[in-house]
């Protein structure tokens, strides 16, 4: 099998591209340099050339507040939901699957019921807008994944543990948001779910973040410091105390019924995720 991954310098895109090397399978990454996924010819051109069984696409635009001003609308629209229809159009003409990561952005965040993954969307922010206009076109398609994920974590990139750790050391205290509930995505093990159901002609639509008990950013924060050894003094507050350009969802909660229905293994634990994600960076 042999699979193109856009956003290969992303956090996902490069441990997509290492688990399924790892297992024989032939991963090729592209980022912008090779793979320009607004310029619909080198669309074409990359995919068409290479004989792929399957795209797994990564790449977006990410910087969800800065995805607000105005002047970036069409930009990030461009990379989340135009881009996302170059690709499409191409696996649907060469008739091969594509794989889509989305969010839980895509809904409005209100409540406390755990997301379905046919609810219908109502995206707060321009960045959950544009990653729902992305689904659209991917749905289309006979073959498709649409795997939404939340709070992502991985060896590659900035995040949210990464801050917290040098938030901790550096300030010896930091205040976190309690009303924003949730679960983490470590990438690590999202790509080997990721490698197994491209391998699968199980289409449709997946909720995937690791599993364990829903919490807040708060809660993370705490079990962050606590695994890491360090003495943080941690501050909940409400999210009214950090304004954003972008409105984030207050319930990021997501059922993952359609992993089980489909026979795919849930991800494990968050905090068991944590405990093996700093193992392997550096604080």
């Amino acid at each position: 099998m042999k699979i193109l991954v856009t956003g290969y310098k992303g956090q996902l895109g490069f441990d997509v591209v290492n688990e399924a090397t790892s297992r024989g399978i032939e991963a090729i990454g592209v980022d912008i340099d090779e793979m320009d996924i607004t310029n619909q010819e080198q669309v074409n051109t990359v995919i068409k050339s290479g004989n792929y069984d399957a795209v797994v696409h990564c790449a977006a635009w990410t910087a969800v507040d800065k995805a607000e001003e105005p002047e970036l609308f069409e930009t990030v629209k461009k990379v989340n939901a135009t881009g996302t229809k170059y690709i499409a159009d191409v696996c649907e003409e060469l008739d091969i699957p594509m794989m889509y990561f989305s969010t839980d952005y895509v809904f409005d965040g209100e409540g406390i019921t755990p997301w379905n993954e046919y609810d219908e969307r109502h995206p707060l922010n321009v960045y959950g807008l544009t990653k729902a206009q992305g689904e659209e076109f991917v749905e289309k398609l006979k073959k498709h994944f649409i795997i939404r994920i939340a709070w992502v974590f991985g060896k590659n990139g900035n995040n949210f543990i990464k801050t917290m750790l040098r938030l901790g050391k550096e300030r010896g205290a930091v205040s976190v948001v309690n009303d924003q509930v949730g679960n983490p995505t470590y990438t690590y093990d999202l790509a080997k779910l990721v490698v197994d159901m491209i391998q699968t002609d199980k289409y449709g639509k997946y909720h995937a973040t690791n599993s364990g008990d829903f919490i807040s950013w708060y809660d993370f924060a705490c079990e962050i410091f606590k695994q890491a050894g360090m003495d943080v003094k941690v501050t909940p507050v409400d999210s009214n105390q950090f304004p954003a350009k972008a409105k984030r969802p207050k319930n990021s909660r997501m059922n993952q019924t359609e992993l089980d229905k489909n026979g795919f293994d849930r991800l494990p634990t968050w905090q068991d995720a944590l405990e093996r994600y700093l193992k392997e960076i550096e604080f």
